[in-house]
């Protein structure tokens, strides 16, 4: 049998298109110079004293040091990239270094505050000359997108910047501490955190001590300490184990203040010692932040503010991982919660479609590392299991990868309804791309849930009604709470600290830092914070009303 003849095809008509398919997208690849390899080596040119061949070194008795064994490290961008690892000092070592910032405490402390200022403010000129290479530190070390590790190299310096203005008047007749500052932070903002800290602290006269996280951010602090450094600031940087360190760090008597930056586990114990031995300290640890909605009706307005709540895979002490809704308006706050986290970028943060594309513009990368994003994976799924309802779970295919990458360490973003009591996400910050949502019928059980971790750093109620703000407010156990939007930890004059266990010591931020760092007249007001004989919460300016 003869085959069939196709019909004939007919002619497009004059100004009718021919059909086309679509060709598929190219492949991502990673944007070149933005390598670890090239970001090592820029580091190798910039501070060839800091950095030896595949490792940082230590910093004390203002010179590096090649010892400590370094603690093998990947990057968690890519779960293969091997970058610097902290290396470790011994406890003698450490010992020993807390010694030598005690010498230069006693020179440092001296120096009159203009030729400080001076040299801060020369420091605060390298880091602003370095700043694309700080940040590209900071994406391979802890994985943050571009445009969020460039706006951590600049709070630090602007926020720096604005002390060095503003410091005479917040430090006159006041004084440096007997003994210098010991720094121990979380890895997640290793320059708008730790840097700004340990510069501020240095402004006011003590010489400064930073313990580098153990899980990332080393180089972009080593880069930054060096630049500090040839400045003559006092600044020193080691690393080590927690328990290795801690009698140096925080017992010895050389050490005139503690601040930490972390958990409420490492805080704790640090916060038994420090009230063990009478010493001053600024301990800021986690809480479960809130976001209430109660009698709330301005829908279109939230989901824009939602959306920024992803930043940074939720990685920060401010985040908002905790949504308590008013039982009547859950189908309005679902109608303006999904579209926000259906529309999260995450994905390799420098991976583009052509060489000459500027960096990608993410919500967040990579987790700190594949064992937390697994971490979170497994609570997700066992919440799930014990009754939470999945109202979103991402998926990996929705992010920006390189072909064939490892993406152990990224996770995409999950929304659970009603966690039971038996989950850890019922009552302790996730802190990563999780979000829970808990129902609530009155206004008392609406605080019950806003307070589930017994103080946070931030709150946030929504409520058209500036008058049930108002009431409400004042219950709601953070040290700042937001009306109808976030709060954040703030910069220059804005106060910081937080309720309950979520912070231990003294306050900062404005004069605040300055003040926890130096030393008054022994009849002045006794500093705003939480201590184990007291609690002082200074005045703050009012939440607008919106």
């Amino acid at each position: 049998m003869p085959p069939q003849s196709k019909p004939p095809q007919s002619k497009p008509s004059q100004g009718e298109r021919t059909p086309t398919t679509a060709s598929p997208p190219s492949p991502l690849s990673l944007k070149p110079g933005t390598a670890w390899p090239d970001a090592w080596a820029r580091c190798l040119t910039a501070a060839p004293e800091a950095f030896h061949d595949d490792r940082v070194l230590n910093l004390w008795a203002a010179t590096w040091h090649a010892d400590g064994t370094p603690l093998p490290a990947t990057s968690p961008v890519d779960n293969i990239t091997p970058i610097a690892g902290p290396p470790r000092l011994t406890a003698d070592n450490a010992a020993r270094a807390v010694r030598a910032a005690l010498d230069q405490h006693r020179a440092w402390r001296h120096i009159p505050l203009p030729e400080r200022k001076a040299r801060i403010a020369a420091t605060l000129d390298a880091l602003a000359a370095h700043r694309e290479l700080l940040a590209l530190l900071l994406v391979w070390e802890i994985g943050k997108p571009w445009k969020l590790a460039q706006a951590d190299v600049d709070r630090a310096i602007d926020g720096v910047r604005w002390y060095v203005d503003e410091v005479d008047h917040m430090i006159t007749d006041r004084s440096p501490l007997p003994g210098p500052v010991s720094n121990i932070a979380s890895w997640n903002y290793p320059m708008s955190v730790l840097v700004h800290a340990m510069l501020v602290q240095a402004l006011a006269g003590n010489a400064v001590i930073g313990k580098t996280p153990t899980d990332g951010g080393v180089a972009c602090l080593t880069l930054a300490c060096a630049l500090a450094r040839r400045e003559g600031v006092p600044l020193s940087l080691v690393s080590g184990s927690g328990s290795e360190l801690s009698p140096a760090l925080v017992r010895s008597p050389e050490i005139g203040c503690v601040s930490f930056v972390g958990g409420r586990d490492a805080g704790a114990r640090i916060a038994t010692a420090v009230a063990d031995l009478g010493k001053r300290h600024i301990l800021e640890q986690e809480g479960l932040n809130t976001w209430g909605l109660w009698n709330y009706t301005d829908w279109p307005a939230l989901t824009p503010l939602l959306s920024k709540t992803f930043e940074y895979a939720k990685q920060r002490c401010t985040a908002y991982p905790r949504f308590v809704v008013q039982r009547s308006a859950f189908a309005d706050f679902l109608a303006a919660y999904l579209p926000a986290v259906r529309n999260v970028r995450f994905g390799h943060p420098l991976a583009v479609a052509d060489p000459t594309d500027p960096l990608p513009a993410l919500d967040y990368g990579p987790l700190i590392n594949a064992a937390k994003a697994k971490e979170l994976a497994d609570l997700t799924t066992e919440a799930i299991a014990r009754g939470a309802v999945p109202l979103h779970r991402g998926s990996l295919a929705e992010g920006r990868f390189l072909p064939s990458q490892d993406t152990a360490a990224y996770l995409p973003p999950t929304t659970l309804l009603a966690p039971p009591p038996s989950s850890p996400l019922h009552h302790a910050e996730p802190f990563g791309p999780v979000d829970t949502i808990v129902l609530v019928d009155t206004e008392a059980e609406l605080l019950a849930a806003m307070n589930a971790s017994n103080g946070a750093l931030v709150a946030t109620l929504s409520t058209d009604d500036p008058a049930t703000y108002a009431r409400l407010a004042p219950q709601i156990r953070a040290f700042k709470t937001g009306h109808n939007r976030p709060r954040s930890r703030g910069d220059r004059a804005e106060l910081f600290g937080g309720t309950g266990t979520s912070w231990r010591g003294a306050f900062v931020g404005g004069p605040l830092l300055i003040h926890a760092v130096t030393e008054g007249s022994p009849t002045e007001t006794p500093l705003p914070g939480n201590f184990p004989h007291y609690h002082l919460t200074p005045p703050q300016p009012p939440t607008p009303l919106t």
